[in-house]
């Protein structure tokens, strides 16, 4: 991973235009392929990003990353602050809490509460960030995506939005859909996942484990 600290412009050319005015912020560009611009505050997302697969090109102190669609991404460096590289290798990934995991093997056994036309294809589907919670089918042959939470938040639906990115690159797969599965879902969190056409779908944990096949579906 490259740390890049540097007073910069951006600029955000694709679906949307966008530009951030010149400013001190830090780049991070991954081994993955990704690149993301960052401010101290603003919370923990970054200001802009690109995500992989992308090609990043630097040249005469301008940092463009290109997705496949064309969307492009021009940072250009006015001062370079701090610059590294650090090697941090394979990651052993994310363990889910007791809860989480609990929640996602109980709805694997009875996908068919969330929606009666879904079919389990393969829990923890493996990406290249990170693994799916459950793959699943419905009647129409079509590609469910179903991300578990323990609380539903905005960056469980970003999380499975990327899932489907990733998994509409594939023809075996595309177009997904997706479902945000979690015991309580913040009200700011259903409105963004109603937003990308995501289902959401409140559970009581009590339940499942008494094999009570009824969910709250909102």
């Amino acid at each position: 991973m490259r740390l890049l600290v540097a007073h910069c412009s951006v600029e955000y050319k694709g679906r949307l235009g966008a530009r951030l005015e010149p400013a001190p912020r830090l780049i991070l560009v991954k081994a993955d392929g990704s690149i993301a611009v960052h401010s101290d505050s603003k919370a923990y997302k970054p200001l802009n990003w690109m995500s992989p697969p992308c090609v990043v090109v630097e040249a005469e102190g301008v940092i463009t990353a290109t997705s496949p669609k064309g969307e492009t991404l021009r940072i250009e460096l006015h001062e370079v602050l701090h610059d590294t590289v650090v090697e941090l290798g394979d990651d052993p990934g994310l363990t889910k809490d007791g809860v989480e995991a609990e929640l996602q093997e109980l709805i694997a056994a009875r996908v068919a509460a969330l929606r009666d036309d879904l079919t389990l294809v393969r829990r923890e589907y493996p990406t290249d960030i990170g693994p799916v919670d459950l793959l699943c089918s419905d009647a129409a042959g079509g590609t469910v995506v179903v991300e578990v939470k323990r609380v539903g938040d905005i960056a469980g639906v970003d999380q499975l939005v990327r899932y489907q990115e990733r998994l509409d690159r594939d023809s075996r797969f595309a177009p997904t859909s997706g479902i945000l599965v979690a015991e309580r879902i913040k009200p700011q969190a259903r409105v963004y996942a109603e937003s990308r056409g995501i289902h959401c779908v409140e559970v009581d944990i009590a339940t499942l484990r008494g094999s009570v096949d009824r969910l709250t579906l909102f």
